[in-house]
């Protein structure tokens, strides 16, 4: 046999490839599935992690398919970007919180469980939410999730794997830069997510410059020095800051403050003749809420009546319909002709005269004939117009 040839002169036989576990079959199977559902899925990540775009109302969604490494013995976590409402989703609108992923099992089909899942977007579209434009999974990773190896893709830049369970903290300017490096400006602190910045603080005058209801008020200007202490020696002003009540009254005297209590005595004013106005005008209201609530009412019976009226019309118009018609015409042209055939009994039976037998029985025939007529052009009339799809 030549197959045996290499190995008797020494030649190391071609390694078999290394044969797939029942997980990683299972694993392919799930690919497999996923890719022959939708053409159009892309592999960021080679059987761990897929993006499947698509597009409903104008809005464009992508949906993100990660494979833990236990799967399909572990769920998939699906997420979506940008993150939208849905009732599939969960409160931040990012990862679906579907039933059919909650309760995946090694059995399931994948590439089934993402076509339902865009089947119910189609049905009941998404809409976008509120949030960063930053992806799902470069900040928060799910929690006990190892992170992947990256891979050299064109189109995504790289991106260092997150570790699950590392805390941020801010570390003291000293250790970071060289005691020879000095600068005017502090350093600025480390935060570990995005969430964690600061957010700016308003102004007293931003608060007070625009109130409830679009009121506009704008404190009085603090001037950089006060001539009343200027005149001071340094020990009175250090007595005066030792004793509040001098320095609650000097402090009182300010034109400033007289100026912020006069414009709140006028503002109160203003709010109770405000409020004043506002009772003479409740009975006015309370009457014309009344009113509204009488015309409800009226509206509430008038509805009903005119749903009663409406369910008469259907009635006389489901009667009067060519079918029903055709239907009675087809039942008077049967009784017609019984009633002839009985008459026609009676006279071979010799009960009745000829005379009346003439008479009755070709009233009776020719009723007979002329509904027949009449329900065969109604029967040519409503297949002509079932024809060309015009309801009568």
């Amino acid at each position: 046999m030549n197959w045996l040839f290499p190995l008797a002169k020494g030649g190391a036989a071609p390694a078999a490839p290394p044969a797939r576990t029942g997980l990683q079959q299972q694993r392919q199977r799930q690919v497999e599935s996923l890719r022959a559902a939708h053409a159009s899925i892309a592999e960021i990540q080679k059987d761990v992690e897929y993006r499947l775009p698509f597009t409903v109302n104008n809005l464009t969604i992508n949906i993100n398919i990660l494979l833990p490494p236990q799967f399909p013995q572990e769920k998939p976590v699906i997420s979506v970007f940008p993150p939208v409402r849905h009732h599939l989703m969960d409160k931040q609108g990012v990862y679906v919180t579907s039933p059919l992923i909650s309760n995946f099992t090694m059995h399931s089909d994948l590439g089934k469980i993402i076509q339902s899942l865009l089947d119910e977007f189609w049905k009941n579209p998404p809409v976008l939410a509120p949030s960063s434009t930053s992806f799902p999974y470069l900040f928060n990773k799910p929690a006990g999730m190892p992170p992947f190896a990256p891979q050299g893709f064109p189109f995504l830049p790289p991106y260092p794997p997150q570790e699950t369970n590392r805390t941020m903290a801010a570390m003291p300017v000293s250790e970071l830069v060289s005691s020879s490096y000095t600068t005017d400006k502090p350093a600025a602190p480390s935060y570990g997510l995005i969430a964690d910045l600061p957010l700016p603080v308003p102004t007293a005058e931003a608060v007070l410059q625009v109130g409830q209801n679009g009121f506009t008020y704008k404190m009085p200007d603090v001037p950089d020095t006060f001539p009343e202490l200027s005149e001071l020696s340094i020990s009175q002003l250090t007595s005066m800051n030792e004793q509040e009540e001098v320095l609650l009254e000097q402090f009182v005297t300010l034109p400033q403050l007289k100026q912020v209590i006069t414009d709140r005595d006028e503002l109160v004013k203003s709010i109770e003749e405000l409020a004043k106005k506002n009772l003479l005008l409740e009975p006015s209201l309370e009457a014309k809420r009344q009113m509204v609530l009488d015309k409800y009412e009226q509206l509430t019976q008038m509805k009903a009546a005119f749903e009663k009226k409406m369910q008469r019309q259907h009635e006389l118009s489901e009667s009067c319909s060519p079918s029903a018609l055709q239907a009675r015409l087809k039942v008077a042209a049967h009784e017609a002709e019984e009633e002839s055939d009985t008459i026609a009994e009676d006279f071979l039976e010799g009960k009745t005269e000829i005379d009346d037998f003439l008479n009755s029985f070709m009233e009776k025939r020719t009723l007979c004939h002329c509904r027949r007529a009449k329900e065969e052009k109604l029967q040519q009339a409503i297949a002509m117009h079932s024809q060309f799809h015009a309801p009568l």
